[in-house]
């Protein structure tokens, strides 16, 4: 999400006319200052638009009628960028008319959010190499180098190699390409300031509202998709990258915020696929498409999303059942004969229930019954009684008597395999075989 072009189509690199071709982009000759990195068209944008928007704030009354068309031209802007350059050309979520693409394309460029080409291509690459040195702002370099450094500078590596074969084919896509640097001084500054000024004699506000103001606005709204949405918030569906949904992220940029679905499902044409999650993004292809000005809305399969969700749920009860104490397996216990079961249960409180030999001295002053419940029991088989033939009991006193597990009986739990209630439902990871070597 960068703010200006930096070729034309003449000048593509090699690699991007055959995209899927090794050897991968070959590391440039890095600038010697700092100074030399600077991408200063870029710099310029983003840094004289929000000193004059300052301003504005500060020495030039607000007129309703422009604030007003400041709100238009910001949703105007952002759509064009998140319905059009993102979900449209960067992941063909759905198919766009003619108007439309006119529409979103106009757009984008009043957001100066460079061509849609660029845009695209660049976004694809982030996708593809998400995190990694080929992306072109991977969310491991940090907050601000995912906000604006790469868009202020240059870097060492180029992005990776995407196919972008279908956006070359797209008429209005690559003549807006072509012509962006004669188009977004028109459509971002002279267009907001000259309404506001020709039609309401509001010069002054329209060049600092209208124009300079909204467009900070905008830029760095879509700019928080790189940075907010790679740091803040939770991972629902996949924690291998970086990418988070969080509610604030998504209101800051036109639902973009849900992007740890995005990332897992990116042809999607929702963020947000709740009904109450805040995607205006969404409701405004939606409502294109009942307009009849777009086809085939990308979903991808429920069963998939939900796959997805259960797995990352999954993992965090693995987690939490690691901190949990498990009764010792059979295995790993002492393995006795009646006779010493005997001899040992008149020093201590100890009782047989399914195979397993408890020792109940520590609980027996705690049994809700009362003590002599369990002492009536000791040196015996209490399978029956404990069982439901006296009563029936909860699964919290099943997993509690398994912590009190002290020895197996000899011929009793190889054939009686009881398993408690809280193992019956526990996490087992399974790994194939060849991955153990």
């Amino acid at each position: 999400m960068s703010v200006t072009v930096t070729e034309e189509p003449a000048t593509m690199l090699a690699w991007e006319k055959n995209p899927l071709a090794l050897p991968l982009p070959k590391v440039e000759k890095p600038a010697e200052t700092l100074w030399q990195r600077i991408k200063w068209e870029s710099m310029i944008v983003l840094t004289v638009s929000p000193i004059i928007g300052l301003y504005g704030l500060l020495f030039v009354p607000l007129q309703t009628k422009t604030l007003w068309w400041s709100v238009f031209l910001y949703w105007f802007s952002i759509i064009g960028s998140t319905a059009g350059s993102h979900r449209l050309y960067s992941h063909r979520s759905f198919k766009a008319s003619t108007p439309l693409q006119i529409f979103l394309l106009i757009g984008g460029t009043c957001g100066v959010q460079g061509s849609a080409f660029w845009w695209a291509r660049e976004h694809r690459a982030h996708h593809r190499y998400t995190d990694s040195d080929l992306d072109p702002h991977s969310g491991k370099e940090g907050f601000w180098w995912t906000h604006a450094g790469w868009i202020l500078f240059r870097r060492d590596i180029q992005a990776g190699p995407t196919d972008v074969s279908d956006l070359k084919k797209n008429k209005l896509v690559m003549f807006q390409h072509r012509h962006y640097f004669k188009l977004f001084p028109f459509l971002a500054y002279v267009m907001p300031a000259a309404v506001a000024g020709y039609f309401w004699g509001d010069w002054a506000g329209g060049i600092c509202y209208a124009a300079m103001l909204r467009l900070t606005i905008v830029q760095h709204s879509i700019m928080c998709i790189n940075s907010l949405a790679h740091t803040f918030g939770d991972a629902p569906f996949d924690d291998k990258h970086t990418p988070r949904n969080h509610f604030f992220t998504a209101i800051v940029t036109a639902g973009e915020g849900y992007h740890n679905f995005h990332h897992q499902f990116p042809v999607d044409y929702r963020n947000g696929i709740k009904w109450y999650q805040y995607d205006p993004t969404k409701w405004f292809i939606y409502l294109s498409s009942r307009l009849g000005l777009s086809t085939q809305l990308q979903t991808f399969p429920q069963n998939e999303i939900s796959k997805g969700e259960l797995t990352m749920t999954l993992r965090r009860l693995k987690e939490k059942q690691e901190d949990i104490k498990w009764p010792a397996r059979p295995d790993k216990l002492p393995l006795v004969s009646w006779e010493t079961f005997q001899r040992e249960a008149k020093k201590n409180s100890l009782i047989l229930i399914n195979g397993y030999i408890h020792d109940a001295s520590e609980f027996e002053n705690k049994h809700p019954g009362g003590k002599a419940i369990i002492r009536a029991r000791v040196g015996k088989d209490a399978t029956a009684a404990f069982g439901g033939g006296v009563y029936e009991h909860s699964n919290a006193a099943h997993n509690l008597l398994a912590m009190m597990r002290v020895a197996v009986l000899e011929g009793g739990v190889e054939h009686v395999k009881y398993v408690t209630p809280a193992e019956r439902l526990r996490i087992i990871e399974h790994y194939k075989e060849e991955e153990s070597h």
